[in-house]
């Protein structure tokens, strides 16, 4: 057993919180009791999720999408009233970690997706090093990349190119949705970026410009950092921890 406190001082000195600026708060976000003992984790704090928790009788529910999002309306109502009351009748805590989560060297999304699927780091940069470079052990062509995120992540992903067959070595990775970083991918010279949506631009890019574009699911390459997260806390504080999925096409 641990308090709630200790959790949360922990995650903000290990995960350095404030050195981060976010589109939500990352830390407790919904208050629930003092005493933890046990944490569910999941990708995001649905409703799906809050009520694996209670069934769980979890003390915590620990996720990468929390609630409370930049230029969302304040108001409670609707789907958000739903999970807020679950949290407070059944005294979950609810804590979020967003991008502080994406960027950590050893639990990230980022980085966890590399060792899940086999890659190579070699550096990070971008907005707040959120872009991750890396190498594949051996060269493949963009279809076979393709088919091994597929078999990694059991998830289909969107493959653009301009040749299946063209070769990659070079990769950079933004897990969740991080499109938007493919022209700094372009500019960094590697043969491919992987993320995990898409939008309708990057079909341009990557038939123009060479570099492979694959999208493999934003809630597909960030199930890895939340629960690495969790069993770092299991460790050190010597509760435990279980990981809620849901079957996102997203």
């Amino acid at each position: 057993m641990a308090f709630r406190k200790e959790i949360l001082d922990w995650c903000a000195q290990e995960l350095a919180v404030a050195q981060f600026r976010d589109f939500s708060p990352n830390g407790l976000q919904v208050e629930g009791r003092d005493e933890v003992s046990t944490i569910v984790c999941a990708v995001t704090a649905s409703q799906a999720a809050i009520d694996f928790a209670v069934k769980q009788q979890a003390d915590m529910l620990l996720v990468h999408h929390g609630m409370f999002w930049k230029n969302e309306a304040a108001v409670i109502t609707g789907w958000k009233k739903r999970r807020i009351q679950t949290l407070l009748t059944n005294n979950i805590n609810l804590a979020g970690y967003h991008l502080p989560l994406d960027a950590h060297p050893r639990w990230g999304n980022n980085v966890q997706l590399a060792q899940r699927l086999g890659w190579q780091i070699t550096g990070c940069g971008g907005e707040q090093n959120l872009i991750q470079y890396g190498d594949l052990t051996y060269e493949q062509t963009a279809e076979q990349l393709a088919q091994e995120i597929e078999l990694g992540l059991n998830h289909k992903p969107i493959l653009l190119c301009a040749n299946k067959q063209q070769p990659v070595r070079r990769l950079a990775w933004c897990t969740g949705g991080g499109q938007s970083f493919f022209q700094q991918a372009i500019d960094a010279g590697v043969d491919a970026f992987i993320t995990g949506e898409i939008s309708e631009p990057q079909y341009h890019l990557a038939q123009e410009c060479g570099v492979v574009f694959i999208a493999a699911g934003h809630h597909a390459t960030e199930r890895y950092g939340i629960q690495a997260l969790a069993r770092a806390l299991a460790s050190e504080f010597g509760i435990t921890q279980q990981f809620f999925d849901e079957p996102n096409p997203a």
